[in-house]
């Protein structure tokens, strides 16, 4: 196998049906259809809408990625897919396109962890990982620190959400404060618009006490209580919300312990990079604040641009160009779309 293998990748573990092709660490085409419009008004992701529409946009999201990169899917050596975790029914399109497209075109069939290819598709936009890695993934779905010693083989969980994501809370608390879906933009362009952390929010499990059973486990459900009960008492007084300050408080308050579990997870396993990725690590004062606090410890902060955190093709791309590299086993025809994937399971 070539050692720049050109690889599809096809994306649809929740609202974003993505395919990407990548060659080796290079992206050639990176095509997204989102079904977010089709949430909003619901203030959340419908599993059942996010599987019609993938159905809907898989064909054109294929033809169009081909397009873009110039390159013929015969010419491919590998298509890869999210196999999990994810939505079951969104997953399970995505699994059957991907099936169809390899066995047509007589081509090796990768299921990956959706997970480990929020971690390599940094690779896209600074080159190889490091041997270890310490990974912050942050997104509406999951908050988990990661152990990353080779991307393709050895992902050690140490530590994750045990109720509320991040991203669900910033979904949450935007919903309180009357912004849009999905929450996590609006809530940071109203932080920077005039918000001032003038509230003290709670941070999860940080106490001493908390830090000895969950040192690495992160909890935003209180904080996103916190906040409705803090909006309630205002609105109950007859006193205007000021939005932008909620907004700021409640986002430093998030980042605040992202920020501060990430660098000391880093600093207690020995790894010198920080790789963060997740829609979450599009925050603007989440990067700041890693940036800033990992410098103190010489750590270097690894985040992909923007595009690259939310969910897409090309990270699984990514991810699969490096299986095939590393001659990795190919999944079997009979690959399941596992919802609960467990992050240990790279590839299926």
């Amino acid at each position: 196998m070539a050692d720049d293998p050109l690889v599809v990748g096809i994306e649809t573990s929740c609202d974003e049906t993505g395919v990407g092709i990548v060659q080796g660490n290079t992206l050639l085409a990176d095509a997204i259809a989102s079904s977010v419009e089709e949430h909003a008004r619901f203030g959340g992701v419908v599993p059942e809408v996010a599987s019609r529409a993938h159905l809907e946009a898989m064909v054109p999201m294929i033809e169009r990625a081909s397009a873009e990169a110039d390159v013929a899917l015969d010419d491919v050596d590998a298509i890869a897919v999210t196999a999990g975790p994810g939505l079951a029914g969104a997953l399970l399109v995505g699994v059957a396109a991907a099936k169809a497209l390899a066995l047509s075109l007589g081509k090796p069939l990768y299921g990956v962890n959706h997970l480990s290819a929020h971690v390599a598709v940094d690779q896209l936009e600074h080159g190889p990982l490091p041997e270890r890695c310490v990974a912050l993934l942050v997104s509406g779905g999951h908050s988990s620190l990661l152990l990353v010693d080779d991307v393709t083989a050895a992902v050690e969980p140490l530590g994750a959400t045990i109720d509320d994501a991040a991203g669900e809370a910033f979904d949450k608390v935007a919903r309180l404060l009357g912004l849009p879906f999905p929450g996590g933009p609006h809530i940071d362009n109203a932080a920077r618009e005039g918000g001032h952390i003038t509230l003290d929010f709670p941070r999860g499990l940080t106490s001493n006490r908390d830090l000895e059973r969950h040192r690495f486990d992160f909890s935003f459900s209180g904080l996103k209580t916190a906040v409705a009960r803090w909006v309630e008492a205002r609105e109950q007084r007859g006193e205007p919300v000021p939005v932008a300050d909620v907004a700021a408080s409640f986002q430093e308050a998030v980042c605040d312990v992202l920020t501060r579990k990430a660098v000391d997870a880093c600093r207690a396993t020995g790894a010198g990079h920080l790789v963060i990725g997740g829609g979450v690590a599009a925050n603007s004062r989440l990067r700041v604040l890693a940036e800033e606090r990992a410098a103190r410890h010489q750590i270097k902060v690894r985040v992909p641009r923007p595009a690259l955190c939310t969910d897409n093709g090309a990270m699984v791309a990514a991810l699969g160009s490096e299986l095939v590299r590393r001659g990795r086993e190919p999944s079997a025809w009979d690959l399941p779309a596992d919802s609960s994937m467990p992050v240990t399971t790279v590839v299926a």
